[in-house]
């Protein structure tokens, strides 16, 4: 894995736990002189399903079982504010459990909000772009029959809101105080203090439930775009993309497929992500400084980038572009 020398401290990855990292960097960083800038940690880079996925049995999933070291948690993100003590979580995965487990002590001046009878809240906010599986699902293990919390607040879009007041058991949890949603404007910025804000762009996704947005986070001194899910990127609109990562420090964008055909007998299709290898040719023409922002992440269980180390990740490290690992950390 490359570190960064880009404005805002770069890029620093390291172990935590069992999850799989590609660096040895340590976490003392945060006593290097920048204890109190804020950071994003990568929590995971699965597409929805996880690696290993239920019932299956390539070889991927099924070395993934043998070895923790392969496995890969759903996507999400940490975003943590040593300065206010403040962290705000992107996505609540199904592999919720563990991300809690591996957030903790980020940053070492959290201290979450507590009501009365209730734990202490594990995230000052947790932003979702939207309502498939791996985004939102995770939720459930904060309710009654788990954590327990109360007073939890949730950012999404109205649409997304929606979906939460008119469906069980998301209506019920709304109700009884577990959560408490708040509306995020898409090209609306959402001020988090000490500098940190949050906006929302709406993108083009298979909007079933709610609609889908790419969250932006910014500093006084960076900026990063999570852009987890998306159809192809034409049809969000001609250079969206391209203007995206040009506004932005880090740009971790939707790699759920290598190529055509990663699923046999399945027509990809009908599951519009843009390959790898699109994004790559459709990039190819920016500049080096440019394509060394875009880290991809969210991988499918088919997709070998998702492998440290194998042909198809050196290839996309060879052409100047990153792959996101879990315990990643992007300076701000």
């Amino acid at each position: 894995m490359r570190n960064g020398n880009l404005k805002g401290g770069g890029v620093l990855a390291f172990c935590l736990g069992a999850l799989s990292c590609a660096s040895t960097e340590s976490a003392d960083w945060r006593r290097s002189g920048e204890e109190l800038a804020p950071y994003v940690l990568v929590l995971g880079t699965a597409q929805d399903g996880g690696q290993p996925q239920v019932g299956c049995e390539c070889e991927r999933c099924e070395d993934a079982r043998e070895r923790p070291r392969a496995r890969r948690l759903v996507t999400s993100l940490l975003l943590a504010d040593p300065a206010s003590g403040t962290r705000y979580l992107f996505d609540a995965s199904p592999d919720l459990v563990e991300q809690v487990a591996a957030a903790k002590g980020h940053p070492l001046s959290y201290v979450g909000e507590q009501a009365p009878g209730a734990r202490p809240r594990l995230f000052d906010k947790i932003f979702l772009t939207h309502a498939h599986m791996g985004h939102y699902s995770g939720l459930l293990h904060l309710g009654r029959e788990a954590y327990g919390t109360q007073g939890q607040p949730l950012v999404g879009t109205r649409s997304l809101g929606n979906f939460f007041n008119l469906n069980s058991p998301w209506k019920d949890m709304l109700e009884d105080g577990t959560f408490v949603f708040h509306e995020l404007g898409v090209q609306r910025a959402m001020e988090l203090g000490s500098g940190l804000r949050v906006r929302a762009a709406r993108v083009p996704h298979r909007d079933e439930y709610s609609d889908t947005v790419c969250f932006v986070i910014e500093s006084q001194s960076a900026s990063l775009a999570y852009l987890p899910d998306i159809d192809k990127w034409d049809v969000w609109g001609p250079g969206k993309i391209e203007a995206l990562i040009e506004s932005v420090d880090y740009a971790l964008i939707d790699g759920t497929f290598f190529r055509d055909g990663e699923i046999p007998g399945r027509a990809m299709q009908e599951i519009p992500h843009p390959f790898i290898e699109e994004s790559m040719a459709r990039f190819s023409k920016l500049p080096e400084s440019t394509r060394r922002k875009i880290f991809f992440t969210h991988f499918n269980h088919t997709n070998p980038v998702s492998t440290h180390g194998s042909p198809q990740s050196q290839e996309v490290e060879n052409a100047g572009y990153g792959i996101a690992r879990e315990g990643m950390i992007f300076g701000l």
